[in-house]
């Protein structure tokens, strides 16, 4: 399929990723950035803004969407929060996105790498705002409880698309289970801002979105992020269509009518695209 000129991206700078990449001076470190192929890269390298992958760069899934490596993992390296929060520092952040690759191997799914890294990272510095963008640990209460209990600012699960898609797109996730993250967390922690993402353009109908949004708020989700999904290559599953800047209006306006904290949709928008933007919008007070 031909891009449409609204999802027609300048080819981001490389000098940009590589300065990123001198400035980290650590090769261990991974980003979902780069890991995913995510089409923002030279935008949010430029201004310094990334998000951190834990556990690791090889998944234990195996989603048609994705761009990150499955296979086996190597065993979890217990300096990685340290090298995160050295990074964090040397890049002057003030908010910071911590992700993972799935890790059914684990019997925590690896929650305890998230607080371990949130734990560092705030003692290295206090006034650092902490969003997580966790996996599902295969529902594990215990594993959401341990990341609830050190106060992330934002906990964020994504659902990915509509829960028809799942056994093709994600056959090893579950709709309800992911949805169960979400109730359960504000359930568990009040105090932490809910926040789900998801793609459209992966063959769902309009009457599905809008079907997974009401899902969304029922489980006491926040904050919604919805974006394009474009292919990492040519032999990952390819878009069934191009949704159009208009209908991500209309998602929106359908998002925020239902009475979201906050609904970010357009065509590159992505789960932890302009994070920190997102908790501050409209006077929201967060931070």
């Amino acid at each position: 399929m031909v891009l449409p000129d609204f999802l027609v991206k300048k080819t981001p700078k490389r000098e940009n990723i590589r300065r990123i990449r001198n400035l980290l001076d650590d090769a261990t470190l991974h980003t979902v950035c780069e890991e995913a192929r995510c089409p923002n890269i030279g935008e949010c390298f430029s201004q310094n803004t990334l998000t951190f992958m834990l556990l690791g760069d090889i998944c234990t899934r195996n989603c048609r969407f994705c761009g990150v490596t499955q296979g086996d993992p190597l065993p979890v390296d217990p300096d990685e929060p340290a090298r995160i929060t050295s990074a964090v520092n040397k890049l002057n952040l003030n908010y910071v996105v911590i992700t993972s690759v799935t890790r059914d191997d684990l019997a925590d799914g690896g929650a305890q790498a998230f607080v371990n890294s949130i734990i560092r990272l705030k003692n290295s510095n206090p006034r650092l705002k902490i969003e997580v963008l966790i996996p599902d640990f295969k529902g594990n209460v215990d594993s959401l409880k341990k990341i609830l209990a050190v106060q992330p600012l934002v906990l964020n699960h994504n659902l990915e698309t509509a829960q028809r898609l799942y056994p093709f797109i994600r056959p090893q996730a579950d709709y309800q289970r992911s949805l169960n993250i979400l109730r359960q967390s504000k359930e568990i922690n009040s105090t932490v801002y809910t926040k789900s993402g998801f793609m459209v353009g992966l063959g769902e109908t309009r009457e599905e979105i809008f079907a997974l949004l009401e899902d969304l708020k029922a489980a006491n989700c926040d904050l919604v992020t919805i974006g394009q999904y474009l292919a990492p290559s040519k032999d990952h599953l390819q878009p069934q269509r191009f949704v159009d800047p208009e209908e991500f209006e209309a998602y929106e306006k359908a998002g925020k009518a239902l009475g979201f904290m906050e609904v970010f949709s357009g065509p590159f928008v992505r789960s932890s695209y302009r994070a920190a933007e997102i908790i501050r919008w409209k006077n929201h007070n967060v931070y």
